[in-house]
């Protein structure tokens, strides 16, 4: 009996070894960083938040070797620049695109609220950035098509994914190590309800605050409004949004399409007439729950 239950707790530690997802840290030596006190936090209510990110990572979520397809998605989740719904938007919708065959890696990127941040909006797309270039520095290792790496968002982090795709070529404002002179282009953006502009008219103005302080100036603003940085270099776009969304207005989505469009870059826009703001995969929510097929149909055809 004993030797019994010898044998399943070592099968229960092995399998709980095997079960964990490598998580990576992005950087060796973090940019724009200086040393403060200050501590990440976790809170677990209805959603995981995490608040004031530390170390910037990756999770890494991996589909089985049969049915991977080779394509991979960086994954950002929302929260207002405060905080990141890690598990709502994040490790969840990595779980959905392992089932279609995707890669998946979960950014846990910097917050702009963190007093360990030097110049604290030039932070999040330094992660994301480094993230991608990650990505396809391990390509190999994961068996993903380094040129099939793109990256979805919600809301804020919608946001993040957005500048991600019109600023990948941002210069590095840090010494670069080799990897920082990979290209951190994503061959396709997907956002969902997502914060675009920084502009007071449409923008979520938490997002705008955490983000760009309090006070930002009007080049400050136009800098992170994404609609204003499309060029023909951004990639293709796929937008989720619903009409009824009063925390992130549809315009941020409308105006962003508008824009894909006038740069003849390929783009597709599903406006739904309920949902509101944060639906995440909509599981249950009636057709809505229909964008992840219809994101699935997209990126068959790119």
């Amino acid at each position: 009996m004993k030797s019994y239950t010898c044998l399943c707790f070592l099968f229960l530690i092995a399998f709980s070894t095997t079960a964990q997802n490598e998580i990576l840290n992005l950087w060796e030596s973090i940019p724009n960083h200086k040393h403060t006190t200050e501590n990440e936090a976790i809170e677990i209510k209805d959603v995981k938040r995490v608040f004031l990110t530390k170390t910037p990572t990756i999770e890494v979520f991996l589909p089985s070797e049969r049915s991977a397809n080779g394509s991979a998605v960086l994954i950002c989740p929302g929260g207002g620049y405060r905080y990141l719904v890690y598990d709502w938007e994040g490790t969840d919708v990595a779980k959905w695109l392992n089932s279609k065959g995707i890669a998946a890696f979960v950014l846990k990127s910097r917050l702009p609220l963190s007093k360990s941040l030097i110049t604290p909006h030039e932070a999040p797309l330094q992660d994301a950035q480094r993230a991608i270039r990650l990505l396809r520095a391990n390509a190999e290792k994961w068996h993903i098509n380094p040129n099939k790496i793109g990256v979805i968002g919600f809301s804020a982090g919608g946001h993040l994914a957005s500048t991600l795709g019109t600023q990948f070529d941002a210069p590095n404002t840090f010494k670069e190590q080799p990897l920082d002179t990979i290209s951190a282009r994503p061959d396709f953006v997907a956002l969902i309800y997502p914060v675009v502009t920084m502009q007071d008219d449409f923008t979520h103005k938490g997002s705008q605050t955490n983000l760009l302080g309090a006070n930002a100036d009007d080049a400050l603003k136009a800098r992170y409004s994404n609609e204003l940085q499309v060029t023909k270099n951004t990639p293709p776009t796929f937008l989720v949004h619903s009409g009824d969304d009063a925390s992130v207005p549809v315009e941020n989505s409308l105006n962003l399409y508008k824009a894909l469009k006038n740069h003849d870059v390929k783009a597709e826009m599903h406006i739904y007439p309920y949902g509101g703001h944060g639906f995440g995969l909509a599981i249950g929510q009636g057709y809505l729950q229909s964008w992840t097929d219809r994101f699935c149909d997209w990126m068959t055809q790119l």
